[in-house]
């Protein structure tokens, strides 16, 4: 229970972990580095999953599912591709008891596999544009580990698609990023920075990498979603070629984009607490605690009460009963706080001569009596204000930690104290961009979207003129 949860101001790594294990949210698996999702984690995941699926169908994407094993010539295709991702590849020699003629790389991504098969389908400019996205697991060697932020195995979805020209492989990778955006300001009341990569921390072939950008509650910067225009890399290494409508030859434009099971990292920990999960109700798999309060002598009377007012309110929401006898109110209180359900409702004998029952809200653990007959609309409302108000609380709290910096021994300072986002002008100079992560640990986290530097501005590093806003933070 709570009580075994250690203090986010004690110990903030300590935290997430006992969030995630005491409210069982996933374990350690016995392959060190990968986890087990348990139910609560994994129904999480799923409303996810359903939520972020309709908006890829929305804007015509399909689903469509690849090998996990990609022949390891595949990767050398591409060279910049294979580099990026060589530490982290698992590799398979030996099958059905012999030796492999060629080994077989467990996927880390899909690029490489996909786009062999797209040399297959794309012909003609009549095939274009291919959009196919995927759910899958992949899996890449980290040394340094942990549930669901980083491990070796882990959920995802992967878009890969193809064009006929560079624009609209431009604008396909803008649009995945603001429904990145969309998904994580509006079902998990995260707010985010939306913006490209500086070249040393885009993804590996990618010509332009973008990517969404929320602050935590520990004030450390975590990349929740990625959107890459890989230009003409991936069809020349694969050969991939189509039929102009004029009638000429040319390779086709690529992107790929992805989320993963970090989101669940991310939900806990921009908005939990001391006490367990605090989950937006866009997402919570349950969304109304129900918990009557009765004695051995009232038990039939209060449960037949409380369960015709479950009946009712599953009609629009999830709900769960605590009707057990054998645990405590109190017991059942902390569950639901720990398991982060946004209302609880409490109703006891009480409750039912005035006709109320009690709503608490599992974001500021405000008790609200109500009529009972208003149940339904007050729950309604109340699920709507906890949303927003978890995103703006969230707001509040990246604002309150945004700086604006352009002294160098004053972003020192920052940095090694409790840190947050600096905007920051950047020369665009790799030197001074590694200078920068090498005594702070600080790296640029975006270059936001239509932020161009005024005159005045000058590097934070070396003083020259700025040719970026750059946000800077520690990051996970």
């Amino acid at each position: 229970m709570a009580e075994q949860i250690t203090p986010r101001a004690k110990d903030y790594s300590q935290w997430y972990i006992d969030v995630v294990l005491q409210s069982r949210l996933a374990d350690y698996a016995p392959v060190k580095g990968c986890m087990v999702i348990r139910p609560r984690g994994y129904a999480l995941w799923e409303k996810m999953r359903e939520r972020l699926d309709v908006m890829f169908k929305e804007t015509g994407h399909q689903n469509a599912y690849f090998p996990l094993l990609i022949p390891e010539s595949f990767l050398r295709k591409e060279a910049e591709h294979v580099e990026g991702f060589s530490p982290e590849l698992a590799v398979v020699t030996h099958a059905g008891g012999e030796k492999l003629e060629e080994p077989l790389v467990v996927r880390p991504t899909s690029e490489t596999i996909i786009w062999a098969m797209y040399k297959k389908w794309i012909q003609s400019w009549r095939d274009l544009p291919l959009l196919i996205n995927q759910w899958a697991n992949v899996v890449r060697w980290e040394k340094r580990t942990r549930l669901f932020l980083r491990t070796t195995e882990f959920l995802w979805q992967e878009g890969h698609t193809a064009h006929a020209t560079a624009e609209e492989a431009q604008e396909e990778t803008l649009r995945i990023l603001m429904v990145y955006k969309k998904f994580a300001e509006e079902y998990m009341a995260l707010p985010v920075l939306a913006g490209i990569k500086s070249e040393s921390e885009k993804f590996a072939g990618a010509v332009r990498t973008y990517a969404i950008e929320g602050l935590m509650q520990d004030r450390k910067a975590l990349q929740a979603g990625t959107s890459h225009n890989l230009g003409q890399n991936f069809a020349k290494a694969f050969e991939v070629t189509f039929q102009t409508k004029e009638g000429g030859l040319d390779h086709v434009w690529a992107t790929s984009w992805g989320v993963s099971t970090r989101l669940v990292g991310a939900l806990i920990m921009a908005h939990s607490d001391d006490r367990g999960l605090v989950l937006p109700p866009a997402l919570a798999p349950t969304q109304v605690a129900l918990v009557p309060i009765f004695t051995n002598k009232n038990k039939t009377e209060v449960l037949g009460y409380a369960g015709k007012l479950a009946a009712r309110l599953r009609a629009a929401h999830t709900v769960e009963l605590f009707d057990d006898d054998q645990s405590s109110p109190g017991w059942k209180f902390a569950e639901a706080e720990l398991s982060g359900i946004p209302v609880r409702i409490e109703v006891g004998p009480r409750d039912m001569e005035k006709g109320q029952v009690v709503l608490v809200r599992r974001d500021t653990l405000e008790k609200i009596p109500v009529p009972e007959k208003e149940t339904e609309s007050r729950v309604k409302s109340l699920l709507d204000d906890i949303q927003a108000g978890l995103f703006h609380r969230a707001l509040a709290f990246r604002k309150e930690n945004t700086r604006r910096i352009d002294d160098y021994e004053e972003f020192r300072g920052f940095m090694e104290g409790d840190g947050g986002f600096a905007e920051s002008g950047w020369c665009g100079d790799a030197a001074c961009e590694a200078k920068i992560k090498d005594q702070t640990k600080a790296t640029i986290r975006v270059l936001p979207l239509g932020r161009e530097p005024p005159e005045d501005r000058r590097c934070v590093c070396c003083g020259e003129q700025a040719k970026e806003i750059a946000v800077f933070a520690k990051s996970y």
